[in-house]
C-alpha cells in the first residue's frame, strides 16, 4: 500500500476557490485523487477538494514557516 501524505478527505461544507493551475498540476491532482480514493476505499475525491488539505499539510510541516511564525509571535 502506498503511503500518501493525505488521508481521507472529510465531507464538510465546500469552499469555492478560483485559481489557475498549470495543466500538469491539474493532471497530478486528478491522479492523486484517484489514488487517494483507491487507497481509502472511497470514490475519487474532487481534485479541487485536495488543494486545501495539501496546503494545510504543507504549511503544518514547513519548519521554516513555523520558526518564522514563532519568531514573529514573540516580538
Amino acid at each position: 500500500m502506498t503511503k500518501l501524505k493525505l488521508g481521507p478527505i472529510a465531507d464538510d461544507k465546500p469552499v469555492k476557490v478560483t485559481v489557475e493551475l498549470p495543466a500538469s498540476v491539474h493532471r497530478d491532482l486528478i491522479a492523486y485523487a484517484e489514488i487517494l480514493g483507491r487507497e481509502s476505499g472511497q470514490t475519487s475525491a474532487d481534485p479541487v477538494r485536495l488543494i486545501v488539505p495539501m496546503l494545510e499539510r504543507f504549511i503544518a510541516t514547513d519548519r521554516g514557516f513555523a520558526k518564522a511564525r514563532k519568531s514573529k509571535a514573540s516580538q
